[in-house]
């Protein structure tokens, strides 16, 4: 089951299948993913800038048994405008999988596929952070959805001129109520995300650095089954920020928000208003927009305690075929403490697609 937080990005997720009848089957997986996002903003926050470019990633998958996935592939990202790749790696997973558990090794589900809401995961990360790479544990059943990872970010070796760098976290639903005749749906939501940044062999006087990110609330839906008005929902989260560092680097030591969400799903588009009031929060791979200190180039030193934010957002995801998705994206906002209104607007193209190639037989 694929889930989202307050931003149904199930266009952009994808669970890795692992199926009995695969059983000794090489496979070719392609995932193609085509993006422009432009961002007019004109604040000291989060200033305005464009993404346009193409992310590939073909692997071979074979399946030594019915509950065991190996991947090994390369993934390949071109940023328009610039003649060189921006990133050539290579991708490895194990994915081994039995009931409702599933335990992934390498190259993990990450990103959007986790579920967090923006103020504590960027939706730009896809974009610009696509890989995770660690260890992953999920469970999908009827009451609870679980996943928990470790994204290894940046190994350090003796010597080194720099820090190690590690992030993890856990995301967790519990439905309170599921009525499939009536169309409710209750969940109560945990989220949590920390980073590190630290080690010890490296050569350099830096002082390392955790940060922890909670959030927890209630998410309702009313599943409407007509022919215009497919559903209605809302969501709130209590959001919150904590530096655990032994000497502060940040602006703020802690800090909170209060993010809430009251959306329609229709069948011309996706409509949500979101409202955002943070106190000193910061989120290090959170959307910049919500945080109180700037992630500017002209001013980064700026910091702004209480953001509050009104955004209106109309999503759309057309299937063009079997695999194939197309989603635009229009963001406009409105900033209380500047009064003034600005906006994102994107276009995406996912792909993703597996096919046969042949039945490998063991001696």
């Amino acid at each position: 089951m694929l889930a989202w937080a307050q931003l149904d990005n199930r266009a952009f997720q994808y669970r890795t299948p692992v199926r009995a009848e695969h059983d000794n089957q090489l496979r070719l997986a392609v995932q193609a993913f085509l993006f422009s996002k432009d961002n007019e903003y004109f604040n000291k926050i989060f200033e305005g800038r464009t993404y346009y470019g193409t992310q590939l990633a073909p692997r071979l998958v074979y399946y030594p048994s019915p509950k065991l996935r190996l991947e090994a592939g390369i993934f390949l990202w071109k940023d328009y405008g610039t003649p060189r790749l921006r990133q050539v790696r290579p991708l490895f997973t194990a994915l081994y999988q039995t009931g409702p558990h599933r335990f992934l090794f390498g190259n993990i589900e990450g990103q959007l596929n986790h579920g967090y809401i923006e103020p504590i995961f960027d939706f730009e990360r896809v974009m610009l952070n696509r890989l995770e790479e660690g260890i992953q544990y999920q469970l999908n059943t009827h009451r609870f959805n679980v996943d928990a990872w470790v994204d290894w970010q940046r190994q350090q070796y003796r010597f080194d001129n720099f820090q190690e760098e590690v992030a993890g976290g856990l995301v967790a639903d519990a439905n309170v109520v599921r009525d499939t005749v009536s169309g409710w749906l209750v969940r109560i939501p945990l989220q949590f995300l920390a980073t590190h940044r630290g080690g010890q062999i490296d050569t350099i006087e830096k002082p390392l650095q955790t940060l922890f990110n909670v959030a927890s609330g209630l998410r309702v839906r009313k599943e409407l089954g007509g022919s215009f008005w497919h559903s209605l929902y809302a969501d709130g989260y209590g959001v919150y920020f904590q530096d655990y560092s032994f000497e502060r680097e940040l602006a703020f030591k802690r800090g909170t928000g209060l993010y809430l969400n009251l959306g329609a799903d229709t069948r011309l588009s996706k409509v949500q208003v979101s409202y955002w009031r943070g106190n000193g929060f910061i989120a290090p791979q959170g959307g910049p927009l919500y945080q109180s200190i700037s992630y500017t180039v002209k001013d980064p030193d700026y910091t702004e305690r209480n953001r509050q934010l009104l955004i209106l957002r109309f999503f759309s995801d057309y299937k063009l075929t079997n695999g194939l998705t197309l989603s635009t994206r229009f963001e406009p906002f409105y900033d209380f403490t500047r009064r003034q209104v600005e906006f994102s607007f994107g276009a995406y193209i996912n792909f993703n697609r597996e096919f046969f190639l042949t039945t490998l037989r063991p001696d």
